[in-house]
């Protein structure tokens, strides 16, 4: 909605008993007392339109009357009182007023290691075919996290028999949520889990220059989620955890899938599910909490999406970046785009009005005061 007539006399209203200084959106007066002499102008006219003016007995009168200039003369007039209006405005001082806001901060650098062996198409909490198996259960929940900090830098590297790197540190969250929709168990080799492998390939991803200090890494942190134990790869979770500690790194765990006996499918050469057979978890949940331990980072234990999600949100809140604002007002002063046009119609007008004069040309006759001899003769 615009600045309507009723928006302003409101404010005029406002101002005679100081309620409110006259404002709309980010525009505003910085006097607006001023305006208050906008109500003289007319009263002014009104009454200059009022006074008593005297009256004469001009022969020959018609001869004098010239309406083209009767009706001209009160333009003048109307552009004046609009330079006055104007000038009266920009007393006021008219203003644009800007919130500006500068943010310091840089986020974290943090790696998301993900196990993809093939106990991870195991299905918790449920009948066979009846649910979803562990990664599905992980993956939104890892979806929400990465949304949730748009300020940090996120990679993935996923393990099983040998880890891969998903994606590198990038700033690029949608293109990193997309790579995690494609992610399934079986685009590498899933018959055995390389935690060592896994959590070593993702320190490699953290290594940056710029960002160390002595043999420290700063702002980072690594995420290592499975659900069994190490049984395959280069790298021990010892050697890997050791590596992390001496960089300062700070590696969260999170054991995943319930305990006991689960129900994982048993599929064909083309994925097709065939029947189901019950595995048990063999979550090596001490070595987790060691890594963690020596890292300085937290275990977590997720038997399903609740208590994942919760770790998530744990992690979130631990390492979440605070960063320090700014704001300053910006002010753009407005009053001459109004004052110099109220000031050349103020001019304008005077010019008109006093132009008989300055031409030295003299106004009609002034009639006698007695009109009755002048009759006769």
């Amino acid at each position: 909605m615009g600045f309507g007539v009723w928006d302003f006399v409101s404010g005029i209203w406002r101002l005679a008993f100081g309620v409110l200084p006259v404002s709309y959106d980010n525009y505003t007066l910085h006097d607006p007392w001023w305006l208050l002499a906008l109500a003289v102008i007319p009263l002014v006219t009104w009454l200059r339109g009022r006074r008593g003016v005297p009256a004469f007995v001009v022969p020959f009168a018609a001869a004098w009357y010239r309406p083209s200039l009767a009706a001209f003369s009160r333009l003048p007039v109307g552009v004046g009182v609009t330079g006055l209006a104007l000038l009266v405005c920009a007393l006021a001082r008219p203003q644009r007023v800007d919130d500006k806001r500068q943010v310091h901060q840089q986020g974290y650098d943090l790696m998301l290691v993900v196990d993809l062996s093939g106990s991870m198409l195991a299905e918790d909490n449920h009948r066979p075919g009846e649910g979803p198996n562990r990664l599905q259960v992980i993956k939104p929940v890892i979806q929400a996290f990465v949304q949730n900090r748009p300020s940090d830098r996120i990679g993935i590297v996923v393990f099983a028999t040998q880890a891969y790197t998903l994606s590198p540190l990038t700033f690029d969250h949608a293109w990193l949520s997309r790579q995690l929709d494609r992610i399934e168990i079986g685009v590498i080799d899933a018959d055995h889990t390389a935690i060592g492998d896994g959590l070593g390939v993702a320190l490699t991803r953290l290594e940056q220059a710029g960002r160390e200090e002595g043999n420290h890494r700063k702002g980072a942190f690594v995420v290592l989620l499975t659900d069994g134990s190490n049984n395959s790869g280069v790298l021990t979770p010892p050697e890997a955890t050791e590596i992390a500690r001496a960089r300062g790194i700070p590696v969260y765990t999170i054991g995943a899938g319930k305990d006991g006996y689960s129900f994982l499918p048993v599929q064909d050469e083309h994925g097709k599910t065939i029947t189901y057979t019950q595995i048990m978890a063999d979550l090596d949940e001490n070595a987790l909490v060691s890594i963690s331990e020596a890292t300085g980072g937290r275990f977590y234990r997720g038997r399903d999406a609740g208590t994942i999600a919760s770790a998530f949100k744990s992690i979130d809140e631990a390492q979440k970046i605070e960063f320090e604002a700014r704001s300053y007002v910006l002010t753009t002063e407005l009053f001459p785009w109004v004052a110099v046009p109220g000031f050349l119609c103020v001019l304008l007008a005077g010019l008109v009005l006093a132009w008989p004069t300055l031409r030295g040309r003299p106004g009609p006759p002034r009639a006698p005061l007695t009109s009755g001899s002048s009759a006769r003769s």
